[in-house]
């Protein structure tokens, strides 16, 4: 018999979205909310780069909104856009009230204002930065905050299996979830009158990126599973400038290094950027990364380089203290020398299609952050709006969920889980090998340039390695690999699927077969047949 706890909310997800939800829900309900690892292990806390909002007097709205339109390549929708930008101040004020602590800097007047800095794709400084660990400023801040409330139970080591949803007036509604508990290993479920899944991307379905080991496209699995619709799933970002080192694991190199003036050259030293855009450094990360991956496969060359070592020593200690840090312990002096880099998935652009309310296609069921497709960055994000979208709506969830939930509603008694004929496993060794075949060939296949060819391999692939994993699934008892390997089998389909569909090359999403931009323009929507 399994474990049952009882909720208010439950938020499946620990980054910049699930916590700004549960502060702002805490007040009036019971929230719980789950971590696949330790709270801070999330997407937020690596983000180097920052939050953009309108904050300087000669910045406004319209320009955060064209420049976000401009990145998205047409397909993003305008309303979202606007709805977004438009509130982007007031959710970092939020934010500051909370206690993180942006950058500042003395103007001319001798007051002080926000430090910011300009990233690839903006036309304008308006990226507010704790210097280069913003990530880690705003976690740190959300994590103290949440902890010490009393309303919020944090549940660490803890994965989420599955939804569990009822038909009620014939209309599907979520009711819970099941979950793993990885400290004694066991299944339990969790009943709530709300769930939300605030489950960060699935870049790690792929062989290099710069996410760290959690995001395994989860909430976008689940949601599928139990009858969500998917949007533009085939628009993968593809940071540029993760460093390439044997020793630096999945470290980024944050795109405010070009914001400030580096420079990507080749081994020889040339630099390359203006021949491909005449935005040079600062266009948008989709014709970044494939420039470089071109010029790579061109040259045969294993990476190319970031040069900031021009600018003073002490602005570039002062502004990137924390890759200055981390790049001296590798042997690489970046006041004097350039970086070596290489792209990798960083984030995924598309996903569980939600409203403005973030309500997703099942009732009590809601989507916040990268998990979800808003809309709002079409087939290529802006830099420094993924946190900001997380913030917004979250705050726009918060709202919605404040109005609908009902208080007075009793508890359910949730099925048990069986798995009274299952086995531990002695075969690890087989996940192992298919989750390295499956992020190798989506690599190869289906990354930065794709192929009509490439895709329908990829496609055969993964369709043989989900039939190896529903058989291991139904037969051995769940673990964290099997769970996260399923569901990254699962959303590597979806985007496999999704770029097949998409007979175009525009934002994030090339293929060699079709170059040019269609004539319609469209997102591309899945539906499961559940």
């Amino acid at each position: 018999m399994n474990r049952q706890h009882n909720c208010d909310v439950l938020i499946i997800g620990s980054g910049a979205a699930g916590l700004s939800l549960a502060l702002r829900l805490a007040e009036n309900s019971d929230v719980i909310v789950l971590s696949k690892g330790a709270i801070n292990e999330g997407s937020t806390y690596y983000a180097q780069g920052g939050v953009a909002a309108v904050f300087d007097e000669h910045d406004n709205v319209d320009d955060h909104v064209s420049d976000t339109l401009i990145a998205g390549a047409g397909l993003c929708d305008e309303a979202v856009v606007r709805y977004t930008a438009e509130n982007a101040h007031d959710c970092l004020e939020w934010l500051i009230n909370q206690g993180v602590d942006f950058d500042q800097e003395e103007s001319t007047d001798n007051t002080t204002k926000y430090h910011l800095t300009r990233e690839g794709g903006h036309s304008h400084r308006r990226i507010l930065h704790a210097a280069d660990a913003t990530g880690k400023a705003i976690q740190t801040t959300l994590v103290e905050q949440v902890t010490q409330h009393s309303r919020i139970r944090v549940f660490e080591r803890f994965n989420a299996i599955d939804l569990i949803c009822k038909n009620i007036n014939h209309k599907k509604h979520c009711v819970g979830a099941y979950i793993w508990n990885r400290n004694n290993e066991k299944v339990e479920s969790i009943h709530a009158k709300k769930t939300i899944l605030a489950t960060g991307g699935a870049s790690k379905v792929y062989q290099y990126t710069s996410n760290p080991d959690i995001a395994s496209g989860d909430g976008i699995a689940m949601a599928w599973r139990a009858g969500c619709r998917v949007a533009n799933m085939e628009f993968n970002q593809f940071h540029p400038t993760c460093l390439f080192h044997p020793d630096a694991g999945t470290f980024l190199l944050t795109e405010a290094l070009r914001g400030e003036g580096a420079i990507l050259r080749r081994p020889d030293g040339s630099r390359f950027m203006p021949e491909f855009d005449e935005r040079a450094e600062l266009a948008p990360r989709d014709i970044v990364a494939r420039a470089i991956d071109y010029e790579m496969k061109r040259l045969g060359a294993d990476c190319m380089y970031l040069d900031i070592s021009h600018k003073n020593s002490d602005f570039i200690k002062q502004h990137f203290p924390t890759i200055y840090q981390r790049t001296k312990q590798l042997g690489i002096d970046m006041t004097k020398q350039p970086l070596p880099i290489v792209p990798a998935a960083h984030y995924t652009c598309g996903g569980v299609m939600i409203n403005q309310q973030g309500q997703t296609d099942i009732a009590n069921l809601y989507a916040i952050g990268e998990v979800s497709y808003t809309g709002l960055h079409g087939a290529n994000r802006l830099a420094s709006n993924s946190i900001l979208e997380c913030l917004v709506f979250a705050r726009a969830a918060a709202q919605h969920i404040e109005k609908t939930l009902d208080h007075n509603k009793k508890y359910l008694k949730l099925p048990f889980w069986d798995e009274s004929r299952v086995t531990d496993s002695d075969e690890e060794v087989i996940i192992q090998h298919n989750w390295h075949e499956l992020r190798l060939f989506m690599w190869d296949y289906v990354g930065i340039v794709r192929t009509n060819k490439r895709l329908e391999r990829a496609l055969h692939r993964v369709e043989l390695l989900q039939r190896e994993i529903d058989d291991y699934y139904c037969n051995f008892k769940v673990s964290n690999n099997l769970l996260e390997l399923r569901n990254l089998v699962q959303v590597a389909e979806l985007i496999i699927k999704s770029a097949m569909s998409r007979k175009e090359s525009r934002g994030l999403h090339y293929t060699l077969d079709y170059p040019d931009l269609a004539d319609t323009i469209k997102t591309t929507i899945l539906t499961p047949t559940v």
